[in-house]
């Protein structure tokens, strides 16, 4: 696949507009390439948080709540098996015990048994073990007519929130709170389930308090701020867009974090995954806690990843840790092992044939682990740059597929749209613009494959499969610092839809080595106006090919991350390489 690296354009349409004289030139470059119009869009403070008001049927939810919580019903929240359904889930039975409810349990489908969602066998489970008297959903529910249809015939009153895409026809539930149907005015509609379920709360309190409900009962009211480390991690981990609200429950997160006041569970998945908690950022909630809360719904049960978020005794904590980091080594290893086959088979694809490999490439193998077809798409489709569909057998007779895409495709629409023009071909499907998940008959893999690769063509050009670093230019010799890597760290949090700046120049290779089986560790002199001046910085590419490795003395030009090295105590500048090319 060729790479071109490219400099980031100003967006149609962006405002221009004076930066403060104190900030520095860089950081203003980076804020006018990602559409920032005002200061008050990089504000983090909770006073500008959007409203809960806008987010259609909240009062509806709430005084189903109310009453729920009143009379003291029976209350099952059900969630989802992803780090964006575990702090969901973590955020209501929190919050909901802090306003006095007594019975609030929760379930979370094992997905190797039921799948995905609110489904009349969850229903069936939840009647035998919790007879609840109200389900709420979180992070799923948006596509469960017959589940909440069961529910409603066994006398169960439903509630759901969800931020996924819904289809035509809703669920018949007592209340939907999700941003992203049809008629909801709430001005964000990149809020994770753990941000629209934290809304609902929000709106809880504020009913319960204008009842006097905590006063009358003995309670001290609750500060839902407490919940933003919980909010900040399945945010991130979701990788929906940071827009300017996410942003801010994300930014107020890592604060809670960094200044000590996080939960036990997210200060053990700290200490397990060897970070330290007053120096964390987005990437870290991203790449090392949200990858090892996730390994327990991957391999085995999510209700795991929920009890480490909600025990308050750290002991325990670093127990539940210990597991979900064995979990996800674990995980790269099945990972590791399907994506050689994967990529084996692809070369095979590609010699036997003689042809372009397919736009939209779908992958299959009965031995592979449905757990991890996620990571096994996101990996191919980053190796490759097109859609990718990995599937794995759920049980006999039926294939599970997890679909990623690249930007300019909507993955989700892509699937309806087949659903449409082949009846009956996909059993079920659901999901966001760049993933989604999906079933199918497993004799029905060929015809799909085919269906799917022309729907993306009628999408996707050649072009559009190249893949494309952006760049926010080059920095001057005295900008690789230190002190400009801890000005960038600190300017996000950074994320899907606000990436982390990337910069690129010309440098010439001093040394270079691999590290740690497949990490390229290099020392390399910048080059500027075709003279080096004899500066030298470290740099490291991770997951790189060994073949790959540049020969000394020789010229390159990269595309980068300026970072912060730690080592034994000392602290230096490092360049953490996005794609190298070798200069002719």
């Amino acid at each position: 696949m060729s790479i071109s690296i490219l400099p980031r354009q100003l967006q149609d349409g962006a405002a221009i507009i004076d930066w403060p004289s104190d900030m520095h030139p860089v950081l203003s470059r980076i804020y006018t390439h990602r559409a920032i119009s005002s200061i008050a869009e990089l504000e983090s403070s909770l006073d500008r948080l959007l409203p809960y008001g806008g987010l259609l049927q909240i009062e509806r939810a709430v005084d189903i709540l109310v009453t729920a919580i009143g009379q003291q019903q029976r209350i099952l929240i059900v969630g989802d098996f992803d780090a964006d359904g575990a702090t969901s889930c973590a955020v209501a039975v929190r919050a909901m015990q802090a306003f006095g409810a007594r019975h609030v349990d929760f379930l979370v489908p094992n997905r190797f048994e039921f799948g995905y969602g609110l489904t009349p066998e969850i229903v069936a489970v939840a009647i035998r073990d919790f007879q609840p008297e109200l389900i709420v959903t979180v992070d799923n529910g948006i596509a469960s007519v017959e589940g909440v249809a069961a529910a409603k015939i066994a006398g169960i009153a439903v509630l759901i929130t969800d931020h996924h895409l819904p289809a035509p026809t809703l669920p018949d539930a007592d209340a939907i709170v999700n941003p992203n149907q049809s008629g909801d005015q709430f001005a964000s509609k990149h809020l994770a389930g753990v941000g629209v379920i934290f809304y609902v709360m929000l709106a809880l309190r504020a009913r319960l308090r204008s009842m006097d409900w905590f006063q009358a009962h003995g309670l001290e009211e609750p500060k839902l701020a407490c919940l933003l480390d919980i909010v900040a991690l399945g945010t991130v981990a979701d990788v929906v867009r940071l827009d300017h609200n996410n942003r801010i429950l994300v930014a107020q997160g890592l604060a809670r974090i960094r200044h000590g006041h996080a939960c036990a569970g997210i200060n053990a998945l700290i200490d397990i995954s060897r970070r330290q908690s007053d120096r964390l950022v987005a990437a870290d909630l991203g790449f090392a806690l949200g990858p090892r809360l996730n390994a327990a719904g991957r391999l085995d049960d999510m209700s795991l990843g929920i009890q480490c978020l909600l025990t308050d005794d750290p002991a325990a904590a670093q127990e539940i840790a210990q597991t979900l980091d064995a979990l996800n080594r674990e995980r790269r290893d099945i990972e590791s092992t399907m994506q050689e086959q994967a990529l084996d088979g692809i070369d095979d694809l590609i010699s036997d044939n003689h042809e372009t490999l397919a736009f939209g490439l779908c992958l299959y193998d009965a031995g592979w682990h449905q757990g991890v077809i996620g990571i096994l798409a996101s990996r191919i489709k980053e190796r490759l740059h097109r859609p990718v569909i990995a599937f794995a057998r759920s049980q006999p007779g039926e294939i599970k597929g997890s679909a990623r895409s690249i930007a300019g495709l909507h993955i989700r629409d892509v699937l309806d749209t087949i659903a449409t023009r082949k009846p009956g071909m996909i059993r079920k499907f659901g999901g966001h613009a760049m993933a989604a998940g999906l079933s199918l008959a497993e004799e029905d893999l060929g015809q799909f494959s085919k269906a799917f690769d022309d729907e993306v063509r009628r999408h996707l050009t050649q072009d559009d499969l190249r893949g494309i670093v952006y760049s926010d230019g080059q920095l001057l010799p005295a900008e690789l610092s230190i002190e400009l890597a801890e000005l960038l760290r600190n300017a996000g949090p950074w994320g899907q839809g606000f990436p982390e700046p990337i910069f690129d120049g010309k440098f010439t290779v001093c040394s270079s080595r691999i590290v740690g089986g497949h990490h390229l560790k290099l020392v390399l002199e910048p080059v500027f106006a075709d003279h080096s001046n004899g500066q030298i910085i470290d740099a490291i590419a991770f997951n790189t090919n060994p073949e790959q490795l540049p020969d000394d003395n020789i010229p390159i030009e990269c595309a980068y991350r300026l970072d912060v090295n730690e080592f034994r105590g000392q602290r230096s500048v490092q360049m953490i390489i996005e794609h190298i090319v070798v200069s002719p």
